[in-house]
């Protein structure tokens, strides 16, 4: 006979076959890391078109983890019992440099987890974006405001490629009865930011610290909400794991707001950098404001942030002087 085991922390029942695409990407990679921490069998898809292989290379080696290198633009089968698809360029110079490939990514990447999701009787959790209210016209934003997108906006491969998304999402719900998840995220920024991904927090930190002028786009007046990354990626597990029935979509980002000038400010300042900011034209269609409404992801899955944005600047500046900014690549020309 043999003896019986005693369900501890990770016993079988509550191991979970997690699959993350996007899972080298700077969001998912610590997302992996949170899930194969927690004893469950983790399965991150990446083809690398804007991560590196080093943001996953310390867990290569767990028993729990395995790495598949594959487009989620071309269907995959898999046995998983949870989906998070975070699969998608997410900074305007990458998902602009092949919007075609940005749009195939968001619509048919939805289209192949929610059918694996379906064929599995997984859950799936889709990572949508703030970018879905567009040049909002509604401040601070809620889930119940639609937007105001341009269409035909360079932005709008980015844009409605998620508002896609999350339309498949709902309507495989209804007539699949899959069960999904969608949460809408915000300005993330944290250690292990790819140097040369595009995205402010990651430009001002890189130019601050090797001295080069701080470039603003347009007057630097426009606002944004930053929340640190592992605030953010807490609020994603939580929305997977939430209550029966709530599929969202639900903002998860930080409310606190701050000009784009204040933010460079703050960098130069915490960096000891005598840069100066510099101002360049103001891309196409680039939102003036924004700022989330967290009311519902309080009151659904009891998360607010934690990380104050000097403390959590602090940390990615930290992480910042520790890399070698040569043995990153630069993912596109649009950096």
């Amino acid at each position: 006979m043999f003896a019986a085991i005693e369900a501890g922390p990770f016993s079988m029942s509550s191991i979970k076959r997690v699959l993350v695409t996007g899972g080298a990407g700077f969001l998912g990679a610590h997302l992996c890391e949170r899930m194969v921490e927690q004893g469950h069998d983790v399965i991150c898809l990446d083809n690398f078109f804007t991560s590196q292989k080093t943001n996953v290379a310390h867990l290569l080696a767990r028993s729990n983890f395995d790495l598949i290198r594959h487009d989620i633009t071309h269907p995959i089968f898999l046995e998983v019992d949870e989906v998070y698809n975070l699969a998608c360029p997410a900074a305007p110079g990458h998902y602009q440099y092949n919007p075609i490939k940005t749009m195939k990514t968001s619509v048919l990447g939805a289209i192949h987890v929610l059918g694996l999701a379906k064929r599995c009787h997984a859950k799936v959790l889709q990572a949508s974006t703030s970018e879905v209210y567009g040049d909002p016209e509604v401040h601070p934003q809620k889930e119940d405001y639609r937007g105001a997108v341009n269409p035909v906006s360079p932005r709008a491969c980015y844009d409605e490629g998620k508002r896609a998304a999350e339309t498949l999402f709902a309507d495989y719900h209804r007539q699949n009865q899959i069960d999904v998840r969608i949460v809408r995220i915000f300005n993330t920024y944290g250690p292990g930011m790819h140097p040369f991904d595009g995205r402010v927090v990651s430009n001002f930190i890189r130019q601050a610290l090797v001295g080069e002028d701080i470039t603003i786009f347009g007057n630097g007046k426009q606002t944004r909400s930053f929340c640190y990354r592992n605030d953010l990626v807490e609020g994603i597990i939580r929305m997977m794991h939430g209550p029966s029935g709530f599929i969202g979509p639900v903002n998860l980002g930080n409310p606190d707001e701050y000009t784009i000038r204040e933010l460079a400010e703050v960098i130069v300042e915490l960096t000891g950098s005598k840069s100066q900011l510099v101002e360049r034209p103001l891309p196409v269609d680039d939102p003036a404001r924004r700022r989330p409404d967290i009311t519902l992801a309080g009151e659904k899955l009891g998360w607010q942030p934690t990380i104050s944005l000097r403390d959590g600047l602090a940390k990615t500046i930290e992480w910042f002087r520790s890399i070698r900014l040569e043995e990153f690549r630069a993912p596109t020309p649009n950096y």
